[in-house]
């Protein structure tokens, strides 16, 4: 069963319906502490209610004792120490202007912000940390949580500055003229996923970049199934016809989103370059979960890994969401 096939199933999805707003894996790293930063101000940018969530599990070596009460004073030590985050947290967003709600949450990490990614309107969580949400991110929780929450996650590495400023004027969004990337490949899982870039790109008052990673010749046939390895070279009329079907992926996304500057790029490189490469000049890089050999497709394996460890700024993954704005879009497919 190929990529689509599994993954078809949109998930419903209302902005106005995710009561828990913008939710933040916080476990007091570093890493975890700028997340907690890049959620607030998001919350504060979209008038959302921000909830830090704080998790823990109690260790095996106390877990597997017989002595019952040594289980109790485990769950008590390890609930303590997740109560004693969220002060931290507290701390850090002391004069934040927007709603807050702090819970503290028994379970894996990763399974926690799934299950609270239900009721998210966007998740958040650091690139590393110390063993909580963040500390596996780019181990066997990194796929977990892009490829099974039911809301856009954003990954917050250590390149993020949540700059110097006190006050509840910290949590004010700044001026950036960056662009907002978002990386598509015609797939349905991309067109989502470029949505809700261009709602990042107008929120934030900045332009959009659609992106569309064409692969070296020595690649080719994997993407242009048509082809031969003989005859893999594309031609000048063939790039131009994808630059013309990008360009008409921009006009789509302009029809709703009027007033919106978008530009369709078309950059030769592996999909885990040109991505990574884009995170560098973008301030915010978006991707879809699944799509169709490209960009997309392979996020959440090996490319995912290579993005998340190379980025340098915020990466968002979007799960396929239920859009009724896909309903009027044109078939567009690299994929000659």
């Amino acid at each position: 069963m190929n990529e689509d096939a599994r993954h078809r199933r949109a998930i419903p999805y209302t902005r106005e319906s995710r009561g828990l707003g913008v939710i933040v894996g916080f476990d007091a790293s570093d890493q975890g502490t700028r997340a907690l930063h890049y959620a607030a101000v998001e919350a504060h940018r979209r008038s959302l209610p921000l909830t830090v969530i704080s998790a823990f599990t109690v260790p095996r070596a106390v877990a597997g004792y017989v002595d019952s009460a040594a289980e109790i004073t485990g769950d008590s030590l390890a609930r303590r120490g997740a109560e004693d985050m969220l002060d931290e947290a507290r701390e850090h967003l002391r004069n934040y202007p927007g709603t807050v709600a702090y819970r503290v949450e028994h379970g894996d990490a990763a399974g926690v912000m799934i299950a609270r990614s239900e009721n998210a309107a966007f998740a958040v969580v650091g690139g590393r940390g110390r063993g909580g949400f963040v500390g596996r991110l780019l181990g066997s929780v990194s796929s977990a949580l892009p490829a099974h929450a039911h809301c856009p996650t954003t990954v917050v590495n250590r390149r993020y500055d949540p700059g110097m400023i006190g006050g509840a004027t910290r949590f004010t969004p700044r001026p950036d003229d960056r662009p907002v990337i978002v990386g598509v490949d015609g797939s349905r899982h991309g067109r989502v996923a470029a949505l809700h870039a261009a709602e990042a790109a107008m929120a934030r008052g900045t332009n959009l970049e659609v992106l569309l990673a064409l692969p070296p010749i020595d690649s080719s046939v994997l993407w242009y199934s048509s082809r031969s390895a003989k005859d893999a070279g594309i031609t000048d009329k063939e790039l131009q016809g994808l630059q013309e079907r990008l360009d008409g992926e921009a006009r789509w996304l302009g029809s709703h989103f009027p007033g919106l500057s978008i530009e369709g790029v078309l950059e030769e490189g592996s999909a885990a370059h040109v991505m990574a490469s884009a995170t560098a000049r973008a301030q915010l890089t978006v991707m879809g979960t699944r799509g169709r050999g490209g960009i997309t497709s392979a996020l959440l394996g090996s490319v995912s890994r290579s993005v998340l460890i190379e980025a340098r700024g915020p990466v968002q993954v979007v799960p396929l969401l239920a859009d009724a704005r896909l309903e009027n879009h044109e078939e567009f497919s690299p994929v000659l």
